[in-house]
């Protein structure tokens, strides 16, 4: 993790300082979504059945929401009655849709952050099909943790399962974050190398294509590409893999190809 930047400020004090959530990194108080401005807080799945079916999905593409919500379950078990924190590597780190008490700074070990999967809704489409991130196995990744009070677990967890697991792509697993305010144990969701839509090796010049391309409904991939790469800067955090990725994709998307290999 990059030494913090000089206009950075970074509380590493205990979770007992305030309960203020933004306590540890005031200057994201105006840079996360609110939970009641967020699109994802009340997903509606059935817009995306829609979608699908133009598309020509087949039936059963999403995980039915019985399975979805025993997939939580077993994720939760034995966490009853105490606050639950969360890995963000991702759009969560900009949009969590979520209500938390508290967010730091986080880094895990042994698993990386990649655009590694295909898509034809959200961000892509049969015609412009895009590439959105996952996380697997390798390597390191910087994000951000949120903690869910205990009161809010069963609700707020309703919630991002809704969002996260409402079809095959991801699988949900406990790893430990490391944050300048002590290391936690957190959710996160991990890439599902079954599904079909993961894409196991693709490379730099490629994925910035589909990058620079891909638009859904939910808008483009660069968009969300753009995103990322803006909050780490803003957090002072390293990923050289997506500055790469997001510089190529940048000249793809304005018409340009520098820095693409032929």
């Amino acid at each position: 993790m990059d030494a913090d930047p000089p206009e950075l400020r970074i509380d590493t004090a205990g979770p007992t300082a305030s309960e203020d959530p933004f306590r540890h990194l005031p200057h994201l108080r105006d840079r996360i979504v609110t939970p009641e401005e967020s699109y994802f807080r009340n997903l509606d799945n059935r817009r995306f059945e829609e979608l699908a079916k133009t598309r020509g999905y087949p039936k059963g593409w999403r995980r039915p929401e019985a399975e979805r919500e025993a997939t939580r379950a077993e994720a939760l078990a034995g966490r009853s009655g105490g606050d639950v924190w969360v890995f963000a590597y991702g759009s969560l780190m900009w949009d969590p849709a979520i209500t938390f008490a508290e967010v730091r700074i986080g880094e895990v070990k042994g698993y990386q952050r990649r655009f590694c999967f295909r898509t034809e809704v959200g961000r892509g489409s049969p015609d412009n099909p895009g590439l959105m991130a996952g996380l697997e196995v390798g390597g390191s990744c910087a994000g951000l943790a949120f903690r869910i009070a205990h009161a809010l677990v069963e609700r707020e967890t309703e919630r991002l399962w809704r969002r996260e697991m409402a079809s095959w792509s991801y699988r949900p697993i406990w790893i430990d974050v490391a944050t300048p305010q002590g290391p936690v144990e957190a959710l996160t969701f991990l890439v599902n190398p079954a599904s079909p839509n993961y894409f196991a090796h693709m490379d730099e010049d490629d994925s910035a294509r589909l990058i620079a391309s891909g638009t859904g409904h939910l808008g483009t991939c660069f968009a969300y590409l753009d995103n990322l790469a803006d909050r780490l800067r803003a957090l002072g955090l390293k990923d050289d893999a997506i500055f790469r990725l997001h510089a190529k994709a940048h000249a793809l998307a304005n018409g340009g190809g520098e820095g693409i290999a032929e």
